[in-house]
């Protein structure tokens, strides 16, 4: 069984452990904790140069021709 929980850190509290401790009662859990920051995302990968100028164009290119952008819904798609 998997669970993954987003929440913010000051959510954190006992009633949220005793929850935990509930669901698996009597199991052995790996707990993995992340920050959801896109912002570390970005900076890594801006950090390489290569990187950073092929995401900088294809941006620099959406932002240019987004009037000739082909536009689609699931339903179009279907």
């Amino acid at each position: 069984m998997q669970v993954a929980y987003r929440l913010n850190a000051d959510e954190l509290d006992m009633n949220f452990l005793e929850s935990i401790k509930k669901l698996f009662k009597e199991k052995s859990v790996y707990i993995n904790i992340s920050v959801d920051d896109i912002q570390d995302d970005t900076d890594y990968l801006l950090s390489n140069a290569t990187n950073a100028s092929r995401l900088l164009d294809a941006i620099n290119n959406i932002e240019n021709h987004k009037d000739k952008m082909l536009h689609k819904t699931l339903e179009d798609l279907g």
